[in-house]
Order: structure tokens, then C-alpha cells, then sequence
């Protein structure tokens, strides 16, 4: 029901914005970010808000933080912090990398623990369509131990300024869905 809630008030706030002139999208890489995510191992589900700012000559700079709550009473506190760079394929169209700090703190009945860690992703990004994207990252994280998944993800544009999608990360240890908003302020 929250997930339901949360992906009614991001489509309403997209319609809400799109008062503002239509014009077919372009990939920015500054936004900030709010996603509802479910995690099927252990019925986990929580909170992820990340930001992007480019910085010119495609350096990008992001970060973020993820909050998740599991039936086991497990909770799980995510910070990364990094950098990539962004190559310009085609017309909105990009090929991209980046390289990230993590940090996870993990609360649990039996005890907490923190970990330290490196994650390296490789993809594309595009507009399938004027106001449609499409991305399709490969991601390697080397956090206790390595793990390496496909994240499949597509986003409807209501202006250049507001888009909506949805988001999986298969492989790994677990599958990962999300649902949520981005605001690109640049």
C-alpha cells in the first residue's frame, strides 16, 4: 500500500509540473532522486535518494543513501559517495561509468555491524523515445564479498524537468525493485 501511495503522489506531481512547456527530453545528469524500493530476500523494503551534478567536460559527481527495513527486524543504512564520466554516443544517447565509496551500517537483534566497500558500473543511457529513457547498467560491488548484477530501468519524462519510473536489479544475492521520481534541476 505505501509503494502504491508513493508512486500516485510522484505520477501527481509530474502532472502537476507539466503546466511547464513541452519540449522532447535530453538527458541531464543533475537531479536529485526518491524511490521507493522492495528487496525480495527477506521482505525488505525502504527509502533510496540519490543526486547527480555534472560537473562539465561529462565528469559527473553523485551520491546517496538507502534505507531498508526487513521482516527480521534488520535494519540497513547505505552511503555512497563517487564519480564517473559520461560519453556522449549519440544524440541523447550515453555511454557512462562511474566509481563509487560505500559504507553499510546494519542493525540487528543479534548485533550490528558496518562495512566498507568499492562499486563500479558500466552502462547506457537514452531516450528510447521523445519523452521515454532507458537505462541498462552493469553493476560490481565489492562489499564483504562481491557480488555483480544487470539493473533494467525506464523512466516516462512528463517535462524536462520531472520523470517517473521503474527499476530492477537482477543477479546477485537478491532481485531489487524500485519505483520512484527524479527532479533535474539543470
Amino acid at each position: 500500500m505505501r509503494s502504491l501511495l508513493f508512486l500516485l503522489a510522484v505520477v501527481a506531481s509530474g502532472f502537476a509540473g507539466a503546466q511547464e512547456q513541452r519540449q522532447p527530453a535530453r538527458l541531464s545528469y543533475s537531479y536529485a532522486e526518491l524511490r521507493f524500493v522492495d528487496v525480495d530476500e527477506n521482505d525488505g523494503d525502504g527509502f533510496e535518494f540519490n543526486g547527480s551534478f555534472e560537473l562539465g567536460s561529462n565528469w559527473i559527481v553523485l551520491g546517496g543513501v538507502t534505507l531498508l527495513d526487513f521482516d527480521s527486524n534488520v535494519d540497513s543504512t547505505t552511503f555512497e559517495i563517487g564519480g564517473g564520466y559520461v560519453y556522449p554516443y549519440r544524440s541523447n544517447f550515453d555511454l557512462l561509468g562511474t566509481v563509487r565509496f560505500i559504507r553499510t551500517d546494519v542493525e540487528s537483534p543479534f548485533g550490528d555491524f558496518d562495512d566498507s566497500g568499492v562499486a563500479v558500473s558500466a552502462g547506457v543511457r537514452g531516450m528510447f523515445a521523445p519523452n521515454f529513457e532507458v537505462r541498462g547498467l552493469v553493476n560490481h560491488v565489492n562489499l564483504d564479498d562481491s557480488d555483480t548484477f544487470l539493473e533494467f530501468a525506464v523512466d516516462y519524462h512528463f517535462t524536462n524537468r520531472v520523470a517517473a519510473g521503474l527499476s530492477v536489479d537482477v543477479g546477485g544475492d537478491s532481485d531489487v525493485w524500485s519505483v520512484g521520481g527524479r527532479w533535474f534541476f539543470r
